[in-house]
């Protein structure tokens, strides 16, 4: 087996979907698709309903991915946070579905001795630096999000020092929701240079409508189609001793 491409769909939003196809839906076709999807919802006063923060945490969670509600001014440190553990947690359960087929049903990471169980979170995080990763972030420009852009821009900023470091190959792609004639309107295309994103922000219009379901399903069909393959490679398991 051969190392594949961790696939991630970044949505910042500020609110509840109000037009088009259920987002919560369209994240389990984006799981389905090998992608997963992490949401963090941007508040400033306290300003977001229990009926979004739910929203937030229904589409995370059936894309596979991780939720976070955060303060405008936390949002820098909380990027990096919810992309980094998202490709540990997206690994751990590759890591997982190979071990129920090396060692039968039920059999998970924390089943494994201690000692098994350190090489094979060796494994995880050496992974999480090398393989490659295709994040398409997906920023919500309805009117309530005007005074948060400023924010959002600073925090990818933050996220390419961040990734920067990583061995693996990244790229990015940076796309805004709702757009003028379609669901989303495309800033940055796919791009090693996330540098490259931060710059685009005083081009926005700001919408009122939050079409989130629509927006995820045109996120989709925007990765580089490639073949499906396995993330772990035999090299991986071999090293790790399983």
């Amino acid at each position: 087996m051969r190392k594949g491409t961790l696939k991630q769909i970044l949505l910042l939003t500020d609110g509840c979907s109000n037009q088009g196809e259920d987002p919560i839906a369209i994240a389990a076709l984006a799981k389905e698709e090998g992608i997963t999807v992490n949401v963090i919802g941007v508040v400033e006063d306290d300003q977001i309903s229990e009926q979004g923060i739910e929203e937030i945490k229904s589409i995370a969670m059936s894309g596979g991915g991780i939720s976070q509600v955060v303060y405008a001014k936390q949002l820098a440190k909380t990027v990096q946070m919810v992309t980094r553990k998202a490709m540990t947690q997206t690994i751990h359960g590759v890591v997982n579905r190979e071990l129920t087929q090396i060692l039968g049903q039920n059999q998970e990471i924390e089943d494994l001795p201690p000692e098994k169980r350190g090489q094979v979170m060796e494994v995880v995080d050496e992974l999480g630096e090398t393989m490659d990763l295709e994040l398409l972030i997906l920023v919500d420009t309805s009117a309530s999000m005007k005074n948060k852009l400023v924010m959002v821009q600073e925090a990818l900023t933050d996220l390419s020092i961040s990734l920067n470091s990583r061995v693996g190959t990244n790229h990015f792609s940076l796309y805004s929701f709702p757009g003028k004639r379609k669901a989303v309107d495309k800033l940055v295309g796919w791009t090693p240079k996330i540098e490259s994103l931060t710059g685009v922000f005083h081009k926005l219009s700001l919408g009122g409508i939050t079409p989130t379901g629509p927006a995820l399903q045109e996120a989709i069909s925007m990765f580089p189609r490639k073949s499906r393959r396995s993330l772990i490679s035999d090299e991986y398991q071999e090293e790790s001793g399983m």
